[in-house]
């Protein structure tokens, strides 16, 4: 038996996550939305005015099918095709709107038998740097350069009902937002910084932009792009 142990942020304190309930526009669909990191759970679950919980899981993975994104038979585009089925993107102009369409086609990693995914979570931040990539405002190096450097945290996504039976409760820890909700704020804040900067770099010749890949016909096998390194 292979056991993990996660946290899942919250207002609330949670026994039993029910299976098929969770907001279908998250990063990865409907899920149960988790961290193996606690004092990220914790900044999760705290807001201005109120304290939260960061809820504690044991999930048995025996038997789960987990498709792991940071890994490296992943690149960023599958990370950013698996939000542009799910999330709401902000399309400016045609190149957006037919870039999104290719991405999906090309890019879009196999999940439908898949129990759990592990990525990246695209917190209001650094969902930014997505939509500024469709939108042409980021080149592919800059927004490689976003998310592998920056400090996104990884999440562990429950998305079958297999996956659901085996997760058990084993507990909470209160998240203080006196300290807490400060250091979810300096992460979005430290986030927005390296937008800006990302932004005032001067691009090389050779810099990619999303129209040089629709324009170039690239594909999931391309050797241009980076792998994940995690």
């Amino acid at each position: 038996m292979s056991q993990i142990t996660i946290y899942h942020g919250s207002q609330y304190i949670i026994e039993k996550p029910t299976f098929g309930v969770g907001n279908p526009r998250n990063d990865y669909g409907s899920g149960f939305y988790c961290t193996r990191d606690i004092n990220l759970a914790k900044e999760w679950a705290c807001t201005e005015e109120k304290d939260g919980y960061a809820n504690t899981y044991a999930l048995d993975t025996n038997g789960l099918k987990v498709c792991r994104l940071l890994g490296n038979e992943y690149n960023i585009l599958n990370w950013l095709a698996l939000l542009l089925q799910n999330r709401y993107f902000r399309i400016s102009n045609d190149v957006a709107g037919n870039a999104k369409a290719y991405l999906i086609s090309k890019f879009l990693p196999d999940v439908q038998d898949v129990d759990v995914i592990v990525g990246y979570r695209a917190d209001d931040s650094y969902f930014s740097f997505a939509n500024s990539f469709l939108n042409s405002l980021l080149s592919l190096d800059q927004l490689e350069n976003a998310m592998y450097l920056g400090e996104l945290g990884e999440q562990t996504v429950i998305i079958s009902e297999k996956a659901f039976s085996q997760i058990h409760f084993e507990g909470f820890q209160p998240a203080d937002r006196k300290i807490y909700y400060p250091k979810r704020i300096a992460r979005d804040r430290d986030a927005r910084q390296a937008y800006k900067e990302q932004r005032s770099l001067q691009q090389t010749l050779d810099a990619v932009y999303i129209l040089d890949i629709l324009r170039e016909g690239w594909d999931n096998d391309d050797a241009r792009l980076r792998r994940n390194i995690s």
